[in-house]
């Protein structure tokens, strides 16, 4: 059975993750090409400074080496490609374990609990946090800094997730009882790390601020249409393999 899901997942995966990829080419492919405009209009407008001082001033490229628009809307759906492949993989297996255990008993109301679980989990405690920035907002020296930062989050979106899930199956009550300690056991990490990690605002200024707000919910929307599709093409399946022949 757990075989029988792994290639399921896979494949839904691969599904979902192409139908995000043409959410985000159609709505955050342009903002990305505004934001590069901008970027490399603010680059033509400074002064050359990297013979002064030994280096670039920190937008400068290598322009020889850079790969064409063209071929980063392809590599587009090849990411998300995989990305839903891995996503799909992981999920299946989560899934089985939960599977009789946790959550719903329905296969396919447990696929889209455990999909928004991890939308939630993953995706939006991260977010709100450290959320997605287009080109030439950030500083590349820390680049490595704000994605372990952001890997942070993801880690206790993890965590809360697993103690929401623990909180739900070992609380004695109702239904009630439950559904209000899994979603406490969910928030006091999210909001103890919320509290506790620095902030990052590195947005230059005269940057347009309706640019960066359509990103960032482009990124967003990309992300949930993935969550979303998966969610119910997974549910969906197994209801169906559910039912007698």
């Amino acid at each position: 059975m757990i075989r029988t899901l792994l290639v399921r997942g896979l494949l839904l995966g691969l599904l979902a993750g192409l139908v995000a990829g043409a959410f985000a080419f159609a709505v955050g492919e342009p903002r990305i090409d505004d934001a590069i405009a901008l970027e490399e209009a603010a680059a033509a407008a400074e002064p050359a400074h990297g013979h002064d001082d030994g280096h670039a001033h920190g937008h400068a490229h290598d322009h020889g080496a850079e790969v064409s628009r063209g071929m980063q809307k392809f590599g587009l759906f090849l990411a998300t490609g995989f990305y839903g492949l891995a996503i799909g993989g992981m999920f299946a297996l989560a899934f089985a374990a939960l599977r009789g255990r946790a959550g719903p008993r329905s296969d396919g109301a447990l696929a889209l609990a455990a999909a928004g679980t991890a939308f939630a989990a993953l995706i939006v405690v991260p977010f709100l946090k450290y959320p997605a920035n287009p080109p030439a907002v950030g500083a590349p020296e820390t680049l490595t800094s704000r994605t372990l930062l952001y890997l942070a989050m993801v880690g206790v979106g993890m965590l809360a997730a697993a103690a929401a899930v623990t909180a739900a199956r070992r609380v004695p009550g109702g239904p009630w009882a439950r559904g209000l300690a899994a979603v406490l056991a969910f928030l006091v990490p999210v909001v103890a790390a919320w509290l506790a990690l620095p902030g990052v605002d590195e947005v230059p200024d005269g940057f347009p601020a309706t640019l960066l707000w359509e990103f960032r919910l482009a990124s967003l929307g990309t992300q949930l249409v993935f969550w979303t599709v998966f969610g119910a093409l997974f549910g969906w399946v197994c209801d169906r393999a559910q039912r007698p022949a």
